[in-house]
């Protein structure tokens, strides 16, 4: 809690904002698609292959995050999507993680999907925002790597 600073009233009503953490962040190849199936469907084969892969299963949703080239025309979904890795490894509850790889492409008013595993975060921002995202988040301090626009 080194990065933590105290604000507010006595002990019963302090609150602690965390200074942004500086990240590494790196674009993964391809475009995705952020998917929603019946919650009775079985997880289809398709869902499974290269990049990253996202299952949710919740009482009203099968939620699916996976490359958009192996999504059928037919599921309900929202394709073009950029993946970027949280590459920094921090403790599973550090706090502001996900606040300093949201809050940039937040505050510019932009769309973003996250997802949390184990050892990593990713955030998914639309492809038609990628260069403006890239920039925001170098803007913010963190340090982007495998984005062509850089080639």
């Amino acid at each position: 809690m080194d990065d933590a600073i105290a604000v507010g009233g006595g002990p019963g009503n302090l609150r602690r904002i965390f200074a942004m953490l500086a990240l590494k962040l790196d674009l993964l190849p391809g475009s995705y698609s952020i998917v929603r199936l019946p919650p009775e469907c079985p997880v289809p084969d398709w869902a499974f292959g290269e990049g990253c892969v996202s299952v949710t299963m919740v009482d009203d949703e099968l939620s699916i995050v996976c490359r958009t080239e192996r999504v059928p025309p037919a599921v309900e979904g929202s394709d073009n999507w950029a993946a970027i890795k949280v590459d920094t490894k921090f403790d599973l509850d550090a706090p502001g993680v996900v606040l300093s790889a949201v809050r940039p492409v937040s505050e510019a008013g932009l769309g973003i999907f996250v997802i949390s595993t184990f050892y990593r975060d990713y955030i998914l921002v639309r492809q038609s925002e990628l260069t403006r995202v890239v920039a925001l988040q170098r803007q913010a301090g963190h340090e982007v790597t495998g984005y062509a626009g850089d080639a």
